[in-house]
């Protein structure tokens, strides 16, 4: 690619604005104007750029549309663009954690976890589990987790669920397992012996992330890069971020021999 597409492409975040906008398919100026909050006169410009360098074409009824060659470059550029959003919106998270658990093939579609919140418990509820999680859990029909760190109140969640009637597959290292059983057998036996649940031990990597995906969001909790937890995790109720997070959770159940219900 020439430098001077280069610059057309990344110099200019109207221009970028524009392109992407013109792949959901071809716009006029005036709907341009409104879904990009800008005026004909600071936009025109742009557009003579982009029909100069042929990645946008514009038709005798006056709409625009990405040519055959903006259209393979902005869809090969939303890959990019997604991931730096992704990376930009929590850069310190995602530099701080520990990503090498992640395999390779989704981590470079890391863009598809889309718009994250980040949650940060205050001191004062550094040891509960995240309101924002056990409020959409609750509401969830159907729910696939791997718990790789003990946490008292995840028995009693996943008991009550259980008693609600909801599907759910259960991934927990043997760790996880051995405390929940020690400590809150009773608990861990309801959902153990429930019908409507699927459990299965994933072995002793203690490095794991802690994922929960349902038909609301996702949630994901890495270790940092010194291999502790700081109770701040990731959610996105974006359809790409649960499309990611059931293969993400596939992956690590793909990796366990079959193995009994518990």
């Amino acid at each position: 690619m020439s430098s001077s597409l280069c610059d057309t492409l990344w110099l200019s975040e109207k221009r970028k604005n524009l392109l992407l906008l013109l792949m959901e398919g071809p716009r006029d100026i005036d709907q341009i104007k409104t879904s990009l909050n800008v005026t004909s006169k600071a936009m025109m410009p742009q557009i003579k750029i982009l029909k100069k360098q042929e990645l946008v074409i514009q038709q005798e009824d006056g709409t625009y549309e990405l040519s055959d060659v903006g259209r393979l470059i902005v869809e090969n550029m939303l890959p990019l663009i997604n991931t730096i959003d992704v990376i930009e919106e929590n850069r310190e998270y995602w530099t701080s954690r520990d990503l090498s658990i992640i395999p390779e093939a989704l981590f470079k579609r890391l863009g598809e976890i889309g718009q994250c919140m980040l949650i940060e418990p205050d001191l004062n509820h550094l040891f509960d589990l995240p309101r924002e999680f056990t409020e959409n859990l609750k509401k969830s029909q159907k729910i696939l987790t791997l718990i790789s760190y003990y946490h008292p109140l995840y028995p009693s969640l996943y008991a009550e669920l259980a008693k609600d009637d909801v599907e759910m597959s259960l991934l927990l290292t043997e760790s996880v397992l051995e405390r929940m059983s020690a400590e809150q057998g009773s608990e861990f036996e309801t959902f153990l012996k429930a019908k409507n649940v699927e459990v299965e031990v994933c072995g002793k990597n203690s490095r794991l992330p802690t994922i929960a995906v349902t038909d609301r969001f996702m949630y994901l909790c890495l270790f940092d890069k010194q291999g502790k937890y700081d109770h701040r995790t990731l959610m996105s109720f974006d359809s790409s971020a649960l499309l990611w997070g059931e293969e993400l959770f596939k992956h690590y159940r793909a990796g366990i021999p079959p193995s009994k219900k518990q």
